[in-house]
């Protein structure tokens, strides 16, 4: 499984509405290889967001990250946000909780 973790500071007043953009942005596709999303704030700064999603794989973040609509989805997603949020791209190395899918495990420990 593949991913990136998003952490950004929202304007003062814009934490509701970027709330419903992200729910309007619709939900996983797994026939784009995208497995989950999670927005949450942080404890010692409430108007710090931290987004954390997740992919099938590298290649499906890639499409999607090249796709237009993302660039697109991006540009509006910024109009919340101080700054451009900073990116952290990641490779699931382990999982502890529910067992993951076949396909969550595969892959997962990159090549060097």
């Amino acid at each position: 499984m593949y991913g990136t973790i998003m952490r950004a500071k929202i304007k003062a007043g814009q934490q509701d509405a970027f709330r419903r953009y992200a729910m309007e942005q619709g939900g996983p596709d797994s026939a784009s290889g995208w497995v989950s999303s999670e927005f949450a704030v942080e404890d010692k700064d409430r108007n710090r967001i931290v987004g954390i999603i997740r992919f099938k794989d590298k290649e499906s973040y890639v499409k999607n990250a090249n796709a237009p609509r993302t660039n697109d989805n991006y540009s509006q997603m910024l109009k919340f946000f101080e700054a451009p949020p900073e990116w952290i791209d990641i490779h699931y190395v382990s999982f502890q909780g529910e067992p993951l899918k076949e396909y969550m495990a595969a892959g997962a420990i990159p090549a060097s």
